[in-house]
């Protein structure tokens, strides 16, 4: 939500690489180093090298989720605000779903990734699809009814992101799949009879920016991270906002949630095609600005870009709360202290609800382990146990039942975010 270019792609190099060269026995030819290994026990499995760039994205994208729908009640009238609103919907979840695709590029429908796809995804749909109806019904006081095929406000995401997973397998056997999905957001611009089941629309027409996901590579990344871009960036952004306020009593504001035919926003259909081109192109340019400026070092925030999906479901719950009492009605939020104040707000909530304890409090939905719902992947158990015996064989003085012995893997941390 997003280091130099050299650390875009973390080397999975193993322990031997990284520890200096072993032979067959055990021994080291670095100075000072035991050449006799069999009594120091197990060298545990180095832990994958989370990108700081990538989670620095993620984090100041989910900022800019959050400001964007607490600016949606707040904008009303005035034209800079909704100038602001409409500039950061045009690449705020673009952004998101890029890099969403980009870590999905080693989803191969296998046991271990289909499992990670309904612990990860699918049950948090069905825990806050659930949530926000029942939240309406005893804030609001209004009865909502719960359908799992009609997302409820945010959740369209997660909804969305498991078609896409799904299809990920399709979309690296198709030759050419960027202009695919963009034939198929096309189409889907211009056919207003789709159906609001799964919000399919929806799903079809922020459909180019997954695939465009799934084919960059760590290079592409690290084109757009140049100073020159970083540079260019600046008057690009100040052009963006001078256009988006020229634009706000002229544009549907409705094009950016990319949910409607154009027949339903009361256009010709010929337009819903010109414009989804149009907003791909200018959602790409500003998605590119956005990356250029994102640090590639490790900041005070970047641990937080772990718990994205964390702030990006719970931090809904807080502001549906707020308009359902009537929080958004009060008159100095409409001025433009209070619409300052309500921004600073929303991003130090959605910060703090990114945070390690609301990851452990709420990880029993979020995160679920759920190993009590799957059958035992054999060929999994079987690798694990294949691994076990080599450590065994390679440091005879290991004794059995230690994690990551005898098909028993080690214990790694679970982390949960919007984009991987």
């Amino acid at each position: 939500m997003f280091h130099a270019a050299s650390s875009l792609a973390p080397s999975p190099g193993s322990p031997q690489n990284r520890n200096g060269r072993h032979d067959q026995h055990g021994r080291s030819d670095r100075p000072g180093e035991s050449r006799d290994r069999s009594s120091a026990g197990p060298s545990p499995r180095p832990a994958a090298k989370r990108d700081a760039f990538f989670d620095n994205a993620k984090y100041l994208a989910i900022v800019l989720v959050a400001m964007g729908h607490v600016w949606e009640p707040l904008k009303g009238d005035s034209r800079v605000l909704t100038a602001a609103y409409v500039l950061v919907y045009t690449f705020h979840m673009p952004a998101f779903i890029v890099i969403s695709g980009y870590f999905s590029r080693g989803f191969d429908g296998s046991p271990g990734k289909l499992k990670r796809l309904v612990t990860g995804i699918v049950v948090p749909y069905v825990v806050f699809e659930t949530a926000y109806p029942l939240l309406k019904t005893y804030v609001d006081g209004a009865p909502q009814d719960i359908s799992l095929l009609d997302p409820y406000y945010l959740t369209w995401f997660l909804c969305a992101l498991f078609v896409w997973r799904l299809t990920t397998p399709l979309w690296k056997v198709i030759r050419h799949p960027l202009p695919v999905a963009l034939g198929v957001a096309m189409l889907a611009s211009a056919t207003p009879n789709i159906g609001g089941d799964l919000d399919l629309p929806r799903v079809l027409q922020f459909l180019p920016f997954f695939v465009l996901g799934l084919n960059l590579r760590p290079e592409h990344f690290a084109l757009v991270r140049r100073r020159s871009v970083r540079i260019a960036a600046v008057p690009v952004f100040a052009f963006s906002l001078a256009f988006a306020w020229w634009a706000v009593p002229r544009m549907n504001s409705g094009w950016l949630y990319h949910r409607n035919s154009a027949q339903e926003l009361g256009v010709p259909w010929w337009v819903g095609p010109v414009m989804q081109l149009a907003l791909f192109g200018c959602s790409l340019l500003l998605t590119a600005c956005f990356l250029s400026w994102v640090p590639g070092r490790t900041m005070w925030f970047t641990a937080l870009g772990a718990g994205t999906l964390y702030g990006y479901l719970t931090h809904g719950l807080l502001l549906k709360t707020a308009e359902y009492r009537g929080w958004f009605e009060h008159p100095a939020l409409h001025r433009p202290l209070g619409e300052i104040a309500a921004t600073v707000a929303v991003a130090v909530t959605v910060t703090l609800l990114c945070t390690g304890p609301v990851r452990q409090v709420l990880r029993f939905v979020v995160e679920p382990r759920m190993d009590w719902a799957f059958k035992q992947d054999a060929t999994e158990s079987a690798r694990e146990r294949a691994k076990g015996e080599q450590r065994q064989q390679a440091d005879p003085g290991v004794q059995q039942g230690h994690p990551g012995q005898q098909g028993q893997p080690e214990p790694r941390e679970r982390r949960a975010d919007v984009a991987g």
